[in-house]
């Protein structure tokens, strides 16, 4: 399993129509259904923009760069942004309620 986390801030003209692509995003997700993955998206108030993405491959690899949406949503990502996307990898510390059959780093968390 591999997780990523995303994080980006779009010009504040911008933030909607990213917050708009992302919605389709998920919408397709939703009448896809791919197997193996998960995928949150959070808009701060500050037009920064955090995507939490788990794979099932040890890859990283997943649907959601085949989906159409998703390709729409890449399309002038920069052009959108005043600090580009930046995406690291990610270890679960502590979850409650919040993600199914998470690992975590601390034992009893």
């Amino acid at each position: 399993m591999r997780r990523t986390v995303i994080r980006y801030k779009t010009k504040p003209e911008m933030a909607d129509r990213n917050a708009e692509l992302v919605a389709a995003v998920f919408a397709e997700l939703k009448a896809a259904q791919p197997e193996g993955f998960r995928y949150l998206s959070l808009r701060l108030e500050d037009d920064t923009f955090i995507h939490f993405v788990e794979t099932a491959a040890d890859d990283g690899s997943s649907a959601l760069p085949k989906l159409a949406a998703f390709q729409a949503f890449q399309s002038g990502i920069r052009e959108r942004c005043v600090e580009p996307p930046l995406a690291k990898g990610v270890t679960v510390v502590g979850n409650y309620r919040m993600l199914r059959e998470t690992e975590s780093v601390l034992a009893g968390v």
